[in-house]
């Protein structure tokens, strides 16, 4: 089992920036693929950022490409997503996730879930 908790989230104005961060524990980090989801008020979750094992390799939706940059810490098993440009639209419940082996941008594909933490930003 791996466990996620989140960090970070909180209300921004538009245009600022907020830095979100999830620790990993119960097994070995570095094993794992990282992803960040979304989630806004009445619609499904959907894929944000994901980042490789050795933190090599990065994908982004195109909605946050250029905006949003992930990131980890393989000593601190860390995954972090750092937030610029923030826009009303990327209001959301923000969930990091682990699986063992590529990351891929459909949700079903990841094993283990963090509860999440809302992100708010006013316009």
């Amino acid at each position: 089992q791996v466990q996620l908790v989140e960090s970070g989230g909180g209300l921004v104005q538009a245009g600022g920036s907020l830095s979100l961060s999830c620790a990993a524990s119960g097994r070995t980090f570095s094993n794992y693929a990282m992803g960040w989801f979304r989630q806004a008020p009445g619609k499904e979750r959907e894929f944000a950022a994901a980042i490789s094992q050795s933190g090599g390799s990065t994908t982004y939706a195109d909605s946050v490409k250029g905006r949003f940059t992930i990131s980890r810490d393989n000593v601190k098993n860390t995954v972090y997503l750092q937030m610029n440009s923030l826009k009303p639209e990327d209001t959301a419940v923000y969930s990091c996730a682990a699986r063992n082996g590529r990351y891929r941008v459909y949700e079903r594909a990841w094993s283990y879930w963090g509860q999440g933490t809302q992100v708010t930003v006013s316009s």
